[in-house]
C-alpha cells in the first residue's frame, strides 16, 4: 500500500448534545482536517534517508481474526490509499454531501473505484445542524427532492449508507421517517445501512435509537471510536473497557444479523499548551509579560512580537496490536462484522491478521 506523510489537525466545535462524535453519552462534535504530502514533495522525502525509530511496537500473536463482513471507508480524494487486495467485504465510498440549498453534491462515481468482489456502498454524509434540520423537515419540497436524488446516485452501488452525525435533537422523529422513507424508496434488493454514534445506553429522547434505527436498515454501523476527542483530556481514541461497554449495548439494541462495530485506526495528539489564538490587549501583554517578551517590533505600524515556547504533547494512536486487540474483543463475544475508519489511516501490518471466513 502506498505511504503518504499526513499531518491530522483536529478543530473543535463545542455545542450543546448535537454529534455523533463524542463520549458515549456526551457528545461533542468535531471536525477533522487532513493533510499531506503529495507528489514531488513526498517523493523527495521519500527517497532520503529516514531516521529509525527509537521506539518498539507490540505484535499480534494467535490467529488471524476471523470475520464474515469486513467494512473500510475508502474517501474519494485519497484513491490512492486504497488497495483492493486488502481483506475487505464492503467498501463504503466517502461520501456524497448535501450543499446549502439541500441538493445533494460532490457524488462519486462508482466507476472511479475497482473493489474487485467486494460490494460498494455510497456514504451520504451533512455536516450541519442547521441544514440536517431543513433537509430533513416533513412534507418539504426539500426533502422529497434529496430523497430522490439519494436514490438517483445509489443506483450503481450496491448499498447506500447514511452518516448524519448532527441531527438536532428536536429532529428525532423527523430523522427516523427520513430513514424510513429512503429504506422505502430504495427497495429491498438495495442493500441500507445507518451509522450511529457509541452508546452504553439509551438516552431520554435518543437522537439515535439504535432498535428502533435498526428496524429500517440491513446493517447498523456503531462508530466505536472517539471515547477521547480533540477537546477533551489526553486518551485513547477507543480502549478496551470503553468498547465493551458500547459492544454490550449495541448487542442488547441491534441484531446480530444487522450489527457492525467500528474500530479506528487513527490516533490523536493534545498538548500542554496552546500558542494559537485571538487575544484581548490585555491578554497579549500578559503572555508577553509572563514569556519574558523584551522587544515589540512595528511592522508597518501594527505591533508583534515572538517568543519561544516549550509545549509537551502526548499522543495516543492504533497500531496492527491495538487493532487486533479490539478485533478479538468483539470477536470473543460472538460480532462477525467489523468496519474500520479509515483505509489509509491504518498500521499496514493490521490485514495480515484480518481474515474473511465464507
Amino acid at each position: 500500500m502506498k505511504k503518504i506523510f499526513s499531518l491530522l489537525i483536529i478543530l473543535s466545535v463545542f455545542c450543546c448534545a448535537c454529534s455523533a462524535r463524542g463520549k458515549a453519552d456526551i457528545e461533542i462534535p468535531t471536525e477533522e482536517v487532513e493533510y499531506a504530502l503529495k507528489g514531488d514533495e513526498a517523493s523527495v522525502m521519500q527517497e532520503e534517508e529516514k531516521p529509525l525509530p527509537l521506539y518498539t511496537l507490540r505484535q499480534p500473536e494467535g490467529q488471524p481474526v476471523q470475520l464474515r463482513e469486513s467494512w473500510g471507508y475508502v474517501m474519494q480524494s485519497r484513491l490512492d490509499e486504497y488497495d483492493n487486495s486488502i481483506p475487505l467485504t464492503d467498501v463504503c465510498f466517502f461520501s456524497a454531501e448535501i450543499n446549502c440549498y439541500g441538493e445533494l453534491t460532490s457524488v462519486p462515481s462508482r466507476s472511479r473505484i475497482n473493489t474487485k468482489g467486494a460490494r460498494c456502498h455510497l456514504v451520504i454524509t451533512c455536516d450541519s445542524k442547521s441544514l440536517t434540520h431543513f433537509i430533513l423537515e416533513p412534507g418539504s419540497k426539500v426533502r422529497s427532492n434529496l430523497l430522490k436524488a439519494i436514490v438517483k446516485a445509489g443506483a450503481p452501488y450496491d448499498g447506500v449508507q447514511i452518516d448524519f452525525e448532527l441531527v438536532p435533537a428536536r429532529d428525532r422523529k423527523n430523522f427516523i421517517t427520513f430513514l424510513s422513507d429512503l429504506r422505502y424508496m430504495l427497495g429491498k434488493a438495495k442493500w441500507f445501512t445507518v451509522c450511529v454514534p457509541a452508546r452504553f445506553k439509551l438516552l431520554s429522547e435518543d437522537i439515535y435509537p439504535y432498535a428502533e434505527i435498526s428496524n429500517y436498515c440491513d446493517r447498523v454501523f456503531v462508530m466505536a471510536y472517539d471515547e477521547h476527542w480533540s477537546g477533551s483530556k489526553p486518551g485513547a481514541v477507543a480502549n478496551i473497557d470503553w468498547c465493551r461497554k458500547v459492544m454490550e449495548y449495541a448487542q442488547k439494541s441491534i441484531p446480530t444479523k444487522k450489527l457492525i462495530m467500528g474500530l479506528p485506526f487513527y490516533g490523536r495528539t493534545w498538548a500542554n499548551e496552546t500558542t494559537a489564538g485571538a487575544w484581548y490587549f490585555s491578554g497579549a501583554n500578559r503572555i508577553m509579560t509572563e514569556h519574558k517578551v523584551t522587544e515589540v517590533i512595528y511592522d508597518e505600524e501594527i505591533p508583534n512580537f515572538k517568543y519561544t515556547a516549550q509545549v509537551e504533547v502526548t499522543g495516543y494512536f492504533n497500531d496492527a496490536y491495538s487493532v487486533v486487540e479490539l478485533a478479538r474483543l468483539y470477536e470473543k463475544a460472538g460480532i462477525q462484522k467489523m468496519g474500520f475508519w479509515r483505509i489509509g489511516q491504518e498500521d499496514p501490518a493490521v490485514w495480515n491478521w484480518i481474515q474473511i471466513s465464507k
